[in-house]
């Protein structure tokens, strides 16, 4: 099983046109062949995970599939028409290295490689309760100003389902040790992990780190 994930650019007149494909492509996505899990995604700039954070500009399409069908749902009418209305693409093809926690209750990315010492990829996605949110944003800042700090981080920004509550962040790095030094030796991180546990922020989260077999495009 692969991870696909893509990122548009999209022209400002089409904007309207990103929206209507947000809302019309789930049952589009639910019937590619050998997908088995997906998330239409809205971006930002990952820096305090609000509204105003939100980038209208930028759309995004994560998949679990299977290895056989890549090229064909590169090519389907899904992707083809986020092409027509974007100025640029990013691209990549993940495996799993390591995932915890749940996405929609499930558990959608299975860990099929070990030992991977190239550039990887951070999932962090979280199902914020309604009545923490605005401890959740005051806790933010701190931690997103030490990861775009860390040396290894080569991009970050932020992903959602959902201008609020349904928050996340994916973020390239050089390699494992530079994400693992963010993670468990970073300050503000291991402030944000107490505060977590002592608030109970969260409905649901999911932490996953993939190795990037390929990507293509810039992720601006």
């Amino acid at each position: 099983m692969i991870t696909l994930i893509y990122f548009w650019q999209i022209k400002p007149k089409s904007i309207f046109k990103a929206i209507l494909l947000m809302a019309t492509q789930r049952r589009s996505l639910r019937n590619q062949p050998g997908v088995t899990f997906f998330k239409l995604l809205g971006t930002g700039k990952g820096e305090t995970f609000t509204p105003r954070d939100a980038n209208s500009k930028r759309w995004g399409i994560l998949v679990a599939i299977d290895e056989s069908q890549i090229n064909n749902f590169d090519k389907s009418s899904v992707i083809k028409s986020w092409r027509e209305i974007a100025t640029s693409e990013y691209s990549a093809n993940l495996q799993s290295i390591s995932s915890h926690g749940y996405w929609s209750k499930k558990q959608p990315f299975t860990p099929t490689i070990q030992n991977w010492n190239g550039k990887v990829v951070a999932i962090t996605r979280a199902r914020i309760k309604w009545l923490q949110n605005f401890k959740f944003w005051r806790a933010v800042p701190p931690v997103t100003k030490s990861l775009h700090e860390s040396p290894g981080l080569i991009s970050a920004i932020g992903i959602g389902e959902a201008p609020i509550g349904l928050q996340g962040t994916f973020s390239v790095w050089q390699d494992g040790a530079s994400l693992r030094e963010f993670a468990y030796k970073g300050a503000a991180h291991a402030r944000a992990i107490e505060a977590t546990a002592e608030n109970n922020w969260y409905a649901e989260e999911l932490f996953a780190r993939f190795a990037v077999i390929s990507e293509s495009g810039t992720l601006l």
